[in-house]
């Protein structure tokens, strides 16, 4: 596995070592000691997610708090999305701002995304299936969340806002200024 560091401490993106022959391809999608000697940190995942959206669903910013606060290591099974995370650890210096990565089916790319950053993704192919890993049980009272169009973060979500599916928990979401503290 390749570990790419982004401009945002923590996060990383990982491309896959794949073997491939005429009958298919085989991978390494995780190893427990390979991945936490690549990104330099102990993460034990306990929660796997998966989920599955059509084009221009757009599902996110979401986070959680404190005790409750969740590390990810997402990819996409089937399809393609365009996945976002948002540097919300209040004393760091890239607060507010973000990194993005297409994960594909196809790519086989995954996206390291570490406690106190807000993740959403987007979908752009027809449909799409999303599969992440989390470090820590999902909490409801200890939920963040940004609004995707948040003026300060400036998201280009690479097609036109109007022409997103996007929840209703969603699209009342605070901007980064009004947001729920990570810590």
């Amino acid at each position: 596995m390749n570990f790419i560091p982004t401009k945002l401490e923590g996060c990383f993106i990982i491309e896959p070592k794949i073997i491939q022959d005429e009958r298919g391809y085989f991978m390494e999608s995780f190893n427990e000691k390979t991945f936490q000697n690549g990104i330099g940190q102990q993460i034990h995942f306990v929660q796997d997610n998966q989920s599955y959206s059509s084009r221009g669903v757009l599902r996110g910013l979401h986070y959680q708090t404190g005790i409750h606060a969740q590390a990810k290591l997402v990819r996409v099974l089937d399809g393609e999305v365009l996945d976002v995370a948002v540097d919300v650890r209040p004393n760091s210096s890239t607060f507010g701002q973000y990194v993005s990565v297409i994960l594909s089916g196809e790519n086989k790319t995954q996206f390291f995304v570490p406690r106190g950053f807000a993740h959403g993704f987007l979908v752009l192919s027809d449909t799409a299936t999303f599969f992440y890993k989390c470090d820590n049980f999902y909490n409801k009272e200890s939920e963040g969340g940004i609004i995707y169009s948040d003026s300060t973060i400036k998201i280009d979500w690479k097609i036109s806002l109007t022409d997103l599916l996007i929840s209703e928990k969603d699209i009342i979401q605070p901007t980064l200024e009004n947001a729920k503290k990570a810590w």
